[in-house]
């Protein structure tokens, strides 16, 4: 699997943040080609020490490399980086990787 990690930190507004997330950015997101799976995580994100920057972390995953890259280079994959900018430029760190299970 190939995924994609979005990490969000803390914003100024956390409750404008959440609407525009899940009633905008989120639907955009799904209609990605190739998504196989979009998990978000459910209260604080922290690390052993403690808490985190980050206030949301999502996670996408696709079958491939070559699925998520396709996926993401899609006119929905470009709207959802588009819109991703718009609300969270400064604010958003970005992860891609290949995974195997061992």
């Amino acid at each position: 699997m190939a995924k994609v990690i979005a990490m969000y930190k803390k914003p100024a507004d956390v409750a404008a943040f959440e609407k525009r997330y899940f009633e905008g950015h989120a639907p955009l997101a799904k209609k990605i080609p190739g998504l196989r799976r979009y998990e978000v995580s459910s209260g604080p994100v922290n690390t052993p020490a403690g808490p985190s920057p980050y206030h949301l972390v999502a996670v996408l995953s696709f079958d491939s490399m070559a699925a998520l890259q396709q996926g993401l280079g899609s006119p929905e994959g470009q709207a959802t980086a588009a819109d991703a900018m718009s609300f969270a430029a400064g604010i958003i760190d970005l992860l891609i990787m290949d995974t195997k299970e061992v």
